[in-house]
């Protein structure tokens, strides 16, 4: 049986970081592992601007461990307002990796997104041309449509008409969380059509938030589906398909957010995704796809070389990780995957 296993670098192609005392916590749980992320822009203020961008780059790589070669791909937060000048002349420069949408109203500090998609199709045809990914929270948020069933509605009223008026946009339709999404992303064409997959969404599903009492620390946007659901994504992630990559959506909150009367949406995953994903992969029977989803298609999609360090994985005894870390703004719990983690990365 395999007890070692070596990949190259991972990347993270969905990523929270927040601000201030949180970025620089949990700044350095991605970085001990990861060798680039996508990082979401919807900071309070969100990132508009390519002034933002520049100066939201600049404060994590401020916050990063000594000697630490962690990458941030920038991206801007699409809103009506959002000039394609502006948009062009920070992907000519590198500064951006891609634009986020967010619906409006979709999940956190999301009031700033899209209602009236005839107002960014100027951005869009930009992007197509530039060919700069657009990156979708693929969920509706009609208050008559089921949370269970937005993301499907997503897709058959925005996600693919859009695609068919703007056929050469590059998306990333993010977190998937349904066998809509999978299959729907099946049929595109490869290198214009992708899917990041999250840990978390790998192992839990909705009952793992309902049944036997509510956990808040389970509950996440978009939300878990049917177990049904959960099992597409893991055959879609194992399956060595490079339209799906890992984007972990790891989204720190503090557990007095969390654990409240409205408490926030999102997982904190950074900690322990490797091991996660090890176990996860290994019950397939498809170690050998792991470094495909976590280290390859991620950057073939975003044409950019793979990383050239590596981890290895070694497999032994339960791993331990804290149940959560310290913030300068309170305690964030670390996703518990409610099984024994075998493996771990190698120092």
């Amino acid at each position: 049986m395999t007890q070692s296993l070596t990949i190259r670098q991972p990347d993270d192609w969905h990523l929270h970081l927040r601000d201030g005392d949180m970025l620089r916590a949990v700044l350095p749980e991605t970085a001990r592992h990861f060798g680039r992320a996508i990082i979401m822009p919807n900071l309070v203020p969100p990132v508009v601007t390519p002034a933002d961008a520049a100066a939201y780059r600049d404060r994590i790589l401020a916050a990063k461990p000594l000697n630490n070669k962690f990458q941030p791909l920038m991206t801007l937060y699409l809103t009506e307002e959002t000039e394609a000048k502006s948009v062009r002349a920070a992907a000519e420069i590198g500064l951006i990796s891609a634009v986020k949408l967010y619906p409006a109203g979709a999940t956190t500090n999301s009031a700033s997104g899209v209602k009236d998609f005839d107002k960014v199709t100027r951005v869009l045809e930009t992007m197509a041309v530039l060919g700069l990914p657009l990156c979708v929270h693929g969920e509706v948020t009609d208050p008559d449509v089921d949370i269970f069933d937005r993301e499907a509605v997503f897709i058959d009223t925005v996600l693919d008409p859009l695609r068919r008026r703007i056929p050469n946009l590059r998306v990333v339709m993010e977190h998937i969380t349904t066998k809509d999404g999978v299959d729907y992303v099946k049929e595109q064409p490869e290198g214009q059509m992708g899917a990041t997959i999250t840990t978390h969404h790998l192992i839990i599903d909705r009952n793992h938030i309902l049944v036997g009492g509510i956990k808040p620390h389970y509950y996440c946007l978009p939300v878990a589906k049917r177990a049904t659901h959960r099992s597409a994504l893991v055959a879609a992630a194992t399956s060595g398909n490079p339209r799906f990559f890992l984007g972990t959506d790891s989204a720190p909150h503090t557990d007095a957010n969390k654990e409240s009367a409205c408490g926030c949406a999102g997982c904190f995953t950074a900690t322990n995704t490797l091991s996660c994903l090890a176990e996860v992969f290994e019950r397939e029977g498809a170690l050998d796809k792991l470094e495909g989803f976590t280290s390859r298609h991620g950057p073939a999609f975003y044409k950019l070389p793979v990383n050239e360090t590596t981890v290895t994985l070694v497999k032994g005894d339960p791993v331990t990780y804290p149940a959560r870390i310290d913030t300068g703004e309170g305690p964030v719990t670390v996703f518990d995957p409610g099984f024994p983690l075998h493996w771990r990365v190698q120092d």
